[in-house]
């Protein structure tokens, strides 16, 4: 008997507790969401009484929003691109047990993750600087391409964990070469990491802020580092507004993704390495 109500009162704990988490997600952007459609022209309080699109018209009249977006969104789709691709490339190469110093590359690889955003822009503005490279579209590309390139490369390499080196041999012996074994063997199983790994990267960049301080100048600058000038000089509401098309964006996103991978498969495999 007392079993069977401590089991009970662990259930209601457990869905209280994930009741709570989902609350503590959602609702600022449920607010946030309402106070973009907020016709006053000073932050009131919540709710809003009466609403208007002022500051989704107010983004668009902007010309540094509208710039910085065209350049968050070249540099996100670039940058995601080149990740992708050199991930694929890395995740291939590391997949073969044989390859020496294996660990040792994948760790140089993945190092990105664990070292702050402020001290990469820091090193890569020293290094493109002694390079030569002034540039700040492609200093922001190489900035984006390092700090997305861990997460392309572990998406692509946990949807090649059911791969097995036997079936790349396998087609070897048939005939193919190397290249075309595992272009026609092991690419086709990372598909879902492959568009994974790239949803990611261009989210990431998008997103990246620090990074970007660093490697961009006054006439290139990305969205969100418009939006942090603009809201030191000026602190209104088209933050809200373009956190809600942002967020209507990722929704269509992951619709997509579900449509056509299954959001429930692409989980799966990414989470599989960890």
């Amino acid at each position: 008997m007392i079993g069977a109500a401590l089991d009970l009162a662990g259930r209601v704990a457990a869905r209280v507790a994930v009741l709570a988490a989902v609350a503590f997600l959602l609702v600022p952007l449920l607010v946030a969401c309402l106070m973009s459609f907020d016709d006053r022209s000073f932050l009131g309080p919540f709710p809003p009484r009466d609403f208007s699109l002022r500051w989704y018209r107010a983004f668009l009249d902007n010309p540094a929003y509208t710039d910085g977006l065209f350049v968050s969104l070249q540099l996100g789709v670039i940058a995601a691109a080149i990740a992708t691709a050199v991930g694929l490339a890395a995740a291939l190469a590391l997949a073969d047990p044989r390859l020496p110093g294996r660990e040792a590359m994948e760790a140089a690889f993945l190092s990105p993750k664990f070292i702050p955003t402020v001290v990469i822009g820091f090193s890569l503005l020293v290094f493109t600087a002694r390079l030569g490279i002034y540039e700040p579209m492609t200093r922001l590309i190489l900035g984006h391409v390092v700090i997305t390139l861990p997460f392309t490369l572990r998406a692509v390499a946990a949807s090649l964990i059911g791969v097995k080196r036997s079936q790349v041999e396998a087609a070897m012996s048939l005939g193919a070469s190397e290249f075309r074994a595992l272009w026609d063997v092991a690419v086709p199983a990372a598909r879902s990491g492959i568009v994974a790994g790239a949803a990611m990267a261009f989210v990431l960049s998008f997103d990246e802020v620090a990074v970007s301080l660093f490697l961009s100048d006054a006439f290139t600058q990305t969205l969100p580092i418009a939006l942090v000038a603009e809201m030191r000089a000026n602190l209104n509401l088209t933050i809200a507004a373009v956190s809600t098309v942002f967020l209507a964006a990722t929704v269509v996103l992951l619709v997509l993704l579900d449509r056509t991978i299954g959001i429930e498969r692409l989980a799966g495999d990414v989470g599989a390495r960890g």
